[in-house]
């Protein structure tokens, strides 16, 4: 069924997607701010994707670029629709509506600016059930879908069409090249689809999830709960089912460099118990693999998600900082994200890590 979406529901959102972002996906409160600032008192219809007519024509809509970039280069906040105006001259079509290719603290909220703006509805659903660094990597493509034809717009009306056909991992690495010349950050709309194809192609329901996510969050701080209790309730009942605390502790060393249009590095956790116990976890955007000294806890692409000890804040890979009280969470994803052919465009191989896929609720845990 669809529902409308206001500005008060903003922040849960935000503080919701940024959690299953697993660190990436980009800064939540300048997400917030930016359809806010377009939204006002308005609401934004949201489609059930099992209610979508077959003929229905969405064009998604996001951001991409590393996001240490984001969070000094405020977007201009008119790039996305530019974008989707850009895709629909060169098809020749209009999209009937828009829809987030990833969960994140931005990229949940990019296709809600666009809505704002254009009075498109928004589709319940994207194509990553979390957020991953390259555009190729999308449950669209492995069930079939194409990026291409990809429309680029940059903050001072640049615009530019990359079409490669059915390669997509050229077309992200052309488009990651622009971006990086556009000064690191730039917005797009691609993998232009059917009804039937989001039916077919897409992981469902990841807006409503976030929202959900984000409220429990909130309403069991204010209720003196534990939030971390209300995360794993709440996803009891999705397809995100299993949740493992993994480790507690500070954060004492973070790595984190801008290089080839991502931010890549690592951060050390150790244990609060005055041990030299450690947890080791390497991000490239997003968290990809959690090491406890030889042992694999937790590896792409189920979540890897670092929260505030005490509040269950999530903190992106961003915001890390030395001193850091967290807990790491590790969360399943769905069985369509786990498929041989899923594990192909986004397991650890696409990222070049040696380490087999293990399913979090099969890995050892050191809470």
């Amino acid at each position: 069924m669809s529902w409308q979406l206001t500005a008060a529901d903003l922040p849960d959102l935000a503080r919701g997607a940024t959690l299953l972002g697993t660190g990436g996906g980009g800064d939540p409160y300048i997400g917030t701010m930016l359809v806010e600032r377009v939204l006002g008192d308005s609401s934004i219809t949201i489609l059930d994707p099992d209610e979508l007519a077959d003929d229905l024509f969405v064009i998604p809509t996001a951001q991409m670029g590393a996001p240490t970039v984001m969070i000094e280069k405020i977007p201009a906040g008119t790039e996305p629709t530019l974008a989707l105006r850009t895709l629909e001259e060169h098809l020749g079509r209009k999209a009937d509506a828009t829809m987030p290719i990833e969960c994140g603290g931005i990229n949940s909220m990019i296709p809600l600016i666009v809505a704002a703006e254009t009075g498109l509805p928004v589709v319940d659903a994207d194509g990553m059930g979390r957020a991953f660094p390259e555009l190729s990597m999308e449950t669209f493509a492995v069930y079939g879908v194409h990026g291409s034809p990809l429309a680029l717009a940059g903050e001072r009306g640049e615009r530019v069409i990359i079409d490669t056909g059915d390669d997509d991992r050229q077309m992200e690495w052309l488009a990651r090249g622009v971006t990086i010349r556009l000064g690191g950050v730039a917005h797009i709309a691609e993998y232009a689809m059917t009804g039937a194809d989001v039916k077919r192609t897409a992981v469902p329901r990841t807006l409503s999830m976030a929202l959900a996510i984000g409220r429990a969050i909130r309403e069991a701080r204010e209720e003196h709960r534990s939030p971390f209790a209300a995360i794993a309730s709440t996803l009891s009942t999705t397809l995100y089912s299993e949740v493992r605390e993994l480790f507690t502790g500070k954060v004492t060393d973070v790595e984190r460099r801008t290089t080839e249009g991502f931010a890549k590095g690592r951060a050390t956790i150790t244990s609060l118990d005055g041990d030299d116990d450690t947890l080791e976890i390497r991000f490239q955007n997003e968290n990809l693999i959690a090491h406890h000294g030889d042992e694999v806890v937790a590896i792409v692409p189920d979540l890897i998600c670092v929260v505030d000890v005490e509040s269950g804040e999530p903190i992106t890979t961003e915001g890390l900082r030395y001193g850091q009280r967290v807990r790491v969470l590790g969360i399943s994803t769905p069985e369509m994200m786990r498929t041989p052919e899923a594990l192909a465009a986004f397991g650890p191989s696409a990222f070049g890590l040696t380490e087999p896929f293990v399913p979090v609720e099969s890995a050892p845990v050191y809470a």
